[in-house]
């Protein structure tokens, strides 16, 4: 690990960081990623055109920046029902879940450039990345047999869906999605063992 890898972010580069996130969800808000410009974001965040590059390659890397909490919102809904190591998962989804894709629908256009259908694209690389090391750690920590395979189906099987039915290849209102994709999740934790 290098020195500057184990250290904190400065206050003021993250602050920077946030206005600039910020500056893009607004910008997003009413147009496609690809109607919005790096002019167009320093100018609402309030910095110039030089620390946004000082910051980001391009506007790309900003919005998976930006849309980061969406992944961690994912991981952290499909796993709200945990109350302990040793809980076992309920048999309707939990609330998180569906709240959770209505965020996400709310933001739509802007997360459709990033997840492309299938799961592809940046934000989509993100999310499987990090639903797969979170549930490979849970079984891990169970003691459930192959960690790894069962950890890549969950993590495959969620980004698809949810890319597919935020491009409207499913057509689905989040509570219904949440119920419908709750028990699929929970066949494959099953299909090779015991599992959350």
């Amino acid at each position: 690990m290098s020195a500057s890898a184990g250290r904190a972010e400065d206050p003021r580069t993250a602050r920077t960081k946030e206005r600039l996130r910020e500056g893009l969800l607004d910008e997003c808000a009413g147009r496609a990623l690809a109607e919005v410009s790096v002019s167009a974001v320093v100018r609402r965040a309030g910095v110039g055109r030089a620390t946004f590059y000082l910051h980001y390659e391009d506007l790309t890397a900003l919005a998976v920046d930006a849309c980061a909490d969406v992944v961690h919102a994912a991981v952290d809904a499909l796993h709200a029902w945990q109350t302990g190591p040793a809980a076992l998962p309920p048999a309707r989804p939990p609330a998180a879940l569906a709240g959770f894709l209505a965020d996400a629908a709310a933001r739509g256009p802007l997360y459709r450039t990033l997840l492309l259908p299938g799961g592809g694209g940046p934000l989509g690389d993100r999310l499987h990345r990090e639903l797969r090391a979170r549930a490979r750690a849970e079984r891990e920590a169970l003691g459930a047999p192959h960690p790894e395979l069962v950890a890549s189906a969950v993590a495959a099987a969620f980004t698809g869906v949810f890319a597919d039915w935020l491009h409207g290849e499913i057509a689905a209102a989040p509570d219904a999605l949440a119920d419908q994709l709750w028990p699929m999740l929970l066949a494959l934790h099953r299909s090779v063992g015991n599992g959350p």
